[in-house]
């Protein structure tokens, strides 16, 4: 289920690029649905129910959301990088951008529109 909803909804993950912050989100998100999806576990010495820990999930589901954005991530660069020359995706991966940007600090709106009127 978890495979099939979650990781299949991670379309373009690719091409996110992840802060810390993001990361350890993803990793709370991905804890939170697992330990829904396994349930609560009976202790075998007090018999009463407990939630599993984070350690155990990662015992019962190995590929950590995380790595699996990173191996998807990986395969992606791959792909571009046996792209032509000419390719757009190719350029900006390799960093070889084409023209020129204008000096000096960008116009703000406000001063368009003053002059505008």
């Amino acid at each position: 289920m978890y495979r099939t909803i979650i990781l299949l909804a991670l379309c373009g993950c690719e091409t996110w690029s992840l802060t810390l912050k993001e990361e350890r989100r993803l990793s709370v998100f991905e804890s939170r649905v697992l330990k829904r999806i396994f349930g609560p576990k009976r202790d075998e010495v007090t018999g009463e129910w407990k939630k599993l820990q984070n350690w155990k999930l990662t015992y019962l589901f190995s590929p950590n959301i995380i790595q699996v954005l990173k191996r998807r991530r990986m395969s992606w660069v791959g792909q571009v990088s046996r792209m032509g020359e000419r390719r757009g995706v190719y350029r900006v991966l390799v960093g070889k951008p084409e023209g020129k940007r204008p000096l000096g600090r960008p116009r703000s709106r406000w001063e368009d529109n003053i002059e505008k009127d």
